[in-house]
This record gives C-alpha cells, structure tokens and sequence, in this order.
C-alpha cells in the first residue's frame, strides 16, 4: 500500500473519530456529509483547513476537512487529531449557527 494512502486513510480515521464524538451530542449530524479533500479548489489568500455548506435541494449539508493543509501544521498524530476535531467543531458550528463553544465544550482547551 502506498504511504500516501496509508496518510489519507489515517487522516479519514480522525475526522471519523471527531464526527463520532459529535453525534452523541448533536444527533443532527447523521444528516451531514463530511468530506476529506487533500487540498482546497481555489486558490484563497488563506488556506483553509476545512469549510460548512449548508444543505441545499436534493443535497445534505457538507463539512470538509482538507488533509494536506492541516497535516502541514502538525508535527505528530496527537496534534493533528486535536486540529481535526478543531475544525470539525468549527464547521459544525457554522453549519449550526452556533459558536464553537457551545458545540464541544472543550473546544480549545485540548
């Protein structure tokens, strides 16, 4: 199996794992599509770690987490799951019109 594989399955496992952590809280989520993509589609002055789009006719809401940007500001897996859950929580909390706080409240504590 090629490393980047192995890295991208890791990754998905993580936002899994937050996802997870989520959903018994917030039952709603089951609805909700979450998406990894290696690198965001535009080229924006920031680079995003992850982006909320709201549910539309015939499609749910999305919540993408894109891999290469997060990886590239962690050093280690402990960091990076602790970024993942951060920008699932961020995403879910615009997708809820909610502050971040509210949707986990370790949110930045970790």
């Amino acid at each position: 199996m090629p490393l980047s594989a192995s890295r991208a399955e890791n990754f998905r496992d993580l936002v899994q794992d937050s996802v997870e952590r989520l959903e018994r809280r917030w039952p709603q989520l089951a609805d909700v599509d979450f998406v990894v993509l290696d690198v965001p589609g535009t080229q924006e002055e920031t680079v995003p770690l992850g982006r909320a789009v709201s549910a539309e006719k015939g499609r749910p809401a999305q919540i993408v987490v894109y891999r290469r940007p997060v990886e590239i500001r962690t050093k280690n897996r402990d960091e990076r799951a602790l970024l993942v859950h951060e920008v699932v929580v961020e995403q879910v909390a615009e997708l809820l019109g909610l502050a971040p706080e509210s949707v986990d409240p370790r949110y930045g504590q970790e």
